[in-house]
């Protein structure tokens, strides 16, 4: 089994777009772009798709609720045909805060909806006439004038992955999607993500082998290992805090079930009453440490390794520094790290007699 590297990338000036052509030529296997309340995902991916030849270019997430699943599914056509078949479509519902304070849509039924929306993006997208009759959609719309019709474009294939963190959400990842947008994650505690993942897939007669499983890490390769770590723990005050109202925070949650309640509790106390400054304090360097790549290389390589060994298929790194140069020199080093370690040998007792060479490019994924 190998771990493939992906990149987050803001492709919206020339600089962005210049480190997603680099990272292509550095071998790394994909790029993806978030959407929050800045710029959307989708469009920068556009951009990427007209300079880009190899790598795949992935929402991270396209915040359902906000177009209809006509409009997301015509969009990921699009797409799918400007990138030549390159285009991953990750979709989430975002939380309340987001889609009720940004969008002035209603964060209900979260679950439904991911797992409509996918059901009409499959119909779209595969050149079904559209009639869909659910508990958030109705196509066409009742009592009304409009008629179900086809796509006028050719019919194409994208996959679906979910950003997911809760049970249900986690079982609907593995009964509808083609991966898993991961973040939240300790590869000590993976089972509480991939069991319930497993769940759903074998609900749905479907293999868990066949996802791609992506979780997100910050990677910053140093010797002061302390100082970093505090640094990173530290920034998950505002998630902790901010990423969420006080009743409903799903990173919170997924903490929670990982047997960091008591702190993240404290940590969003701290920081509702106002001392950002004693929350950020307050965040255990384990949190910084152990959900991140942080270290010398002999430490990023053996994290490397637990990450492959979990069941982790692919990483999606952040920008590894201030510029655009020094980005590119940590993703190298990085990239040379993971083909290092997909170079494993999984078998202790080879037989002598085969020479066969069967490692596999970064890009590669079990």
């Amino acid at each position: 089994m190998t771990v493939s590297l992906g990149v987050w990338a803001r492709p919206i000036d020339r600089a962005g777009l210049d480190y997603v052509i680099e990272a292509e030529r550095l071998g790394v296997s994909s790029a993806w772009v978030a959407e929050a309340w800045g710029f959307d995902a989708l469009t920068p991916l556009a951009a990427a798709a007209t300079v880009t030849e190899r790598i795949r270019l992935g929402s991270a997430i396209a915040q359902l609720g906000t177009r209809t699943p006509a409009m997301l599914a015509m969009t990921a056509m699009s797409l799918q045909h400007l990138s030549e078949g390159r285009f991953v479509l990750g979709v989430g519902t975002s939380g309340p805060q987001v889609m009720e304070g940004w969008h002035g849509v209603a964060f209900d039924r979260p679950v439904t909806r991911t797992r409509e929306t996918i059901e009409i993006l499959r119909r779209v997208t595969s050149g079904e006439r559209l009639s869909y009759d659910g508990d958030v959609y109705q196509l066409p719309l009742p009592d009304s004038q409009g008629r179900a019709i086809r796509s006028m474009a050719s019919p194409v294939e994208v996959p679906i992955y979910i950003a997911s963190l809760g049970p249900r959400n986690l079982r609907l990842t593995g009964a509808a999607a083609d991966g898993w947008i991961g973040n939240s994650f300790f590869c000590e505690t993976a089972d509480v993500f991939f069991d319930e993942i497993r769940a759903g897939a074998d609900e749905a007669g479907r293999s868990f082998d066949e996802l791609d499983l992506t979780v997100s890490v910050s990677v910053e390769i140093t010797d002061d290992v302390e100082e970093a770590g505090r640094r990173h723990a530290s920034g998950f005050a505002f998630t902790f805090g901010a990423m969420g109202s006080a009743s409903t925070n799903f990173y919170n949650r997924a903490f929670a079930r990982q047997g960091w309640g008591d702190d993240v509790a404290e940590v969003q106390r701290l920081w509702l009453e106002g001392d950002r400054q004693a929350a950020a304090a307050r965040v255990p360097i384990e949190i910084g440490l152990r959900t991140n790549l942080i270290g010398p290389p002999d430490e990023i390589r053996r994290r490397l390794r637990e990450y492959r060994d979990c069941g982790v298929t692919t990483l999606r790194i952040g920008p590894m520094g201030d510029t655009l140069d020094a980005s590119l020199d940590g993703l190298g080093q990085l990239v040379e790290l993971v083909d290092e370690i997909n170079r494993d040998d999984p078998d202790p007792d080879p037989d002598p007699g085969d020479d066969t060479d069967t490692a596999e490019p970064t890009g590669a994924s079990r």
